[in-house]
């Protein structure tokens, strides 16, 4: 019997659940980490990208030869980028030197075609954000293409309910809170779904930047923490999503993702680091009976150059 993919699509989700062994408080909860840096882009984004891309094709949004648009801090452009390689679209991408620049070369090395706003001070902003949005705008008007617009798309729903059965199935139905950063809410939003169909009283941790803590009533600023924090509420978000609101900065963010490469092997990037940091935080208020699931969201390999700066001052 043949085992072979049809495609390099095949091999997105399913991806692992690992406990943390040495980063976890004493008499604290137990910590799961969902490695979504499995995915073929190394990136949970692959799941978002994939369901917005096949909605449009079963409705007719995107057709054999057409062309995709969308902005991005990168790893949902890097994901689209993969998917339009294998199935043959042409994509248009929106995006900022305040991102990291190996998720820029990475979606160029797929096929993507660029447009690179420039940031102020490298930080990711409001006026950043709606800028790309209104690029991909002009764009989608030029060009006739499919918009997968993922600040109000709802196709991608979908994957992360997906997500959710996975983490409910290999965490055997125990899980006390799910922890994770908002970027367009739809992860976070769609996995809080998923499990609270399996059992309401499950515990939903958002996580957003200290430096803009726009969802905890805060003012919009400037951070490095790439992937979320978009600077507005997002209208994705809903306000019954989230049980509390846990704020990370750029750097409490960084050093964490240093320590779980160094006492976990386990290589990530600044999200990742900021949803450890925040499920550390509700494993100790939840007690070393509770368990506490967050996600990896992707390789820190896409980080390579900004974290080779910190290292070495």
């Amino acid at each position: 019997m043949s085992h072979l993919l049809e495609n390099i699509l095949d091999r997105i989700g399913n991806t692992s659940l690992l406990p943390l062994r040495n980063i976890a408080p004493k008499n604290g909860a137990r910590i799961l980490l969902k490695l979504e840096s499995e995915n073929p882009s190394g990136s949970m984004k692959d799941r978002m990208a994939l369901a917005m891309v096949e909605a449009a094709e079963a409705d007719g949004r995107l057709t054999p030869g057409g062309a995709v648009v969308e902005y991005t801090a990168g790893s949902t452009g890097v994901s689209l980028s993969l998917i339009c390689a294998v199935k043959g679209y042409r994509l248009h991408i929106v995006t900022s030197d305040a991102f990291a620049r190996e998720k820029l070369d990475h979606m160029q090395l797929l096929g993507a075609k660029l447009q690179v706003l420039h940031s102020e001070s490298g930080g990711m902003t409001e006026k950043l954000t709606r800028d790309m949005i209104e690029a991909a705008r002009v764009i989608t008007e030029r060009t006739g293409g499919f918009w997968t617009d993922q600040l109000h798309n709802t196709d991608q729903l979908a994957a992360y309910h997906k997500m959710a059965e996975e983490i409910w199935t290999q965490a055997g139905g125990r899980i006390d809170a799910f922890v994770h950063g908002v970027g367009t809410a739809a992860s976070l939003r769609g996995v809080a779904e998923g499990l609270r169909r399996r059992n309401p009283k499950v515990e939903i941790v958002a996580v957003e930047p200290s430096e803009s803590p726009v969802l905890s009533g805060g003012k919009t600023g400037s951070h490095k923490i790439d992937g979320i924090g978009a600077g507005f509420v997002v209208p994705l978000w809903r306000e019954d999503i989230a049980d509390q609101i846990e704020t990370v900065s750029t750097e409490e963010a960084t050093d964490m993702a240093f320590r779980l490469a160094r006492e976990e092997g386990l290589f990530a990037g600044t999200s990742t680091g900021g949803n450890v940091l925040a499920a550390l935080r509700v494993a100790e208020e939840l007690g070393p009976d509770a368990t506490v699931v967050t996600v990896m969201v992707d390789t820190g390999m896409k980080y390579l150059k900004n974290y080779g700066a910190k290292l070495s001052r």
